[in-house]
């Protein structure tokens, strides 16, 4: 990684000069390891094809003859049934398509969540209190903020339940945009950011689990606490197979599905079950990988080609260094990596696409500046932007918490803008909230519209702001060749 060469006069906003940049010591590392790395590209790219699927979603709904064909097809049964039994019914009705996708793959989103929150609390971000400090405040300011100014507009209206869509953050489509500015943007922000909107996600399966929980089943959730009671055993036992947790997980997702508590918060709880350490030393397989590759001789490279058959030695070298690996991989790290490809290109963008769908053909153009929609504009907007940046502001100016390396606040006031972009888990609690009754889906659809169009707001905003923030040249923190 480079040096820092780069003097402060080099890095301030030519377009800014009134900002100071900080330059103090900031316990973040400079070297941000490559598994982070990859997070951090991975929710980019899925950003953009969260974006895709909002937009196609938006067309498809509003061309005459084939918004009938989308909207009826959300209605189709799901089965998963043995006998009599189905897998995918709640309190014995076979749960649509749409319920399957924001009850059942949305669980499974919320469980990714939870192996992320995990693993921050005991070897990232959230591990350093300190560290952890400053993007913990800020999201705590993004949350309170947007909902006071929400229940100020909405005060004596049919939609005050709604008070918890605008308090979220999507970490995929903020880090999208993030990811249009490249290596300008210092990696300190990026984690700011995706540690703000982790701590935003504690907060929304918080207000999930207290608000949109009706008509409590007390035995199953006793069934499920000794599933759970299970997981955490077999973890204190060292028990290593993910089949063990992913079996048990999903009984107690069907429990609490039936039980009255939202089953997305069974997929959070079943998260904090699975290890996260290896179940083997390290030691002993890394040894194992280093003989099996030495095997392997630096004048042999070049005929290790793609039409080259390897001997059977070379493929027994290479199964010990896979079997190796596999053992010195935690099931925490594992299934986070294996699940993240499929919760960002597959299980968002198709939430996306189910819910984003708005018909806008009928709508008076006046509702988006008028009732649940501008609540929603303003909180997002305007109460994000307000509770994350005065939040940390306040944070760093009474010595609490330490500013981000090679940072300005104008950086920071477009950060906090960003945050505004609360798309993904916004559009869920704006379900839970309105989804259940017939009656409310005019609503429903005016939050939608204040969700799209508030964090299309924030999310342009946000970008304009930033660009003309950052210094021309690659941040230090960022300035080494990802692999």
């Amino acid at each position: 990684m480079e040096t820092r060469e780069h003097t402060i006069k080099a890095l301030k906003p030519k377009r800014a000069p009134r900002f100071e940049l900080h330059e103090q010591p900031h316990p973040l590392p400079h070297r941000v390891f490559f598994a982070a790395r990859q997070a951090l590209r991975r929710h980019a790219s899925g950003g953009n094809v969260l974006i895709a699927a909002t937009v196609l979603a938006l067309i498809v709904a509003n061309i005459p003859g084939l918004n009938n064909l989308y909207f009826d097809f959300w209605d189709q049964e799901v089965r998963l049934q043995i006998g009599s039994f189905n897998l995918f019914s709640h309190h014995g009705h076979a749960m649509d398509l749409l319920a399957f996708i924001n009850d059942a793959l949305m669980a499974i989103f919320f469980f990714t969540i939870g192996l992320e929150i995990k693993r921050e609390v005991l070897v990232g971000e959230l591990s350093s209190f300190k560290q952890a400090l400053l993007p913990i405040l800020g999201a705590i300011g993004g949350m309170a903020i947007p909902v006071l100014l929400f229940f100020i507009f909405a005060n004596g209206t049919d939609y005050v339940d709604g008070a918890a869509i605008p308090m979220a953050t999507d970490i995929a489509f903020s880090l999208g945009v993030l990811a249009m500015l490249g290596s300008r943007v210092p990696l300190s922000l990026k984690i700011f950011l995706t540690t703000l909107a982790v701590v935003d996600d504690i907060g929304g399966i918080v207000v999930i689990a207290a608000f949109y929980s009706h008509g409590i089943d007390g035995m199953l959730i006793i069934y499920a606490a000794i599933l759970l009671g299970v997981l955490l055993l077999g973890s204190w036992m060292h028990i290593k197979s993910k089949v063990f947790y992913l079996t048990i997980g999903g009984v107690v997702w069907f429990l609490f599905l039936n039980s009255g508590i939202h089953p997305t918060i069974a997929g959070v709880l079943v998260a904090f079950c699975v290890p996260a350490t290896p179940v083997f030393a390290p030691k002993k397989y890394i040894k194992q990988i280093r003989t099996a590759i030495g095997h392997f001789r630096g004048e042999d490279d070049e005929m290790l080609t793609r039409k080259s058959i390897l001997t059977k030695d070379q493929l027994n070298w290479l199964k010990e260094v896979e079997s190796a690996s596999d053992k010195v991989i935690s099931p925490l790290q594992d299934l986070e990596d294996s699940l993240h490809p499929i919760v960002n290109f597959f299980i968002l963008p198709l939430f996306a696409f189910a819910n984003a769908g708005i018909y806008l053909l009928d709508m008076n153009p006046a509702a988006v500046v008028e009732g649940i929609s501008l609540a929603i504009i303003v909180g997002l907007v305007v109460g994000k932007f307000l509770g994350i940046f005065l939040f940390s502001w306040g944070a760093v100016k009474l010595k609490v918490a330490p500013m981000p390396a090679h940072s300005s606040w104008n950086m920071m006031a477009s950060i906090a803008l960003l945050g505004g972009i609360g798309f993904t888990v916004s559009l869920f609690i704006a379900t839970l909230s309105f989804g259940g009754d017939p009656a409310q889906a005019e609503l429903l659809s005016h939050a939608k519209l204040g969700i799209v169009v508030g964090s299309l707001l924030a999310g342009v905003g946000g970008f304009v702001w930033l660009h003309y923030s950052l210094p021309h040249n690659a941040a230090p923190d960022v300035a080494e060749p990802e692999e």
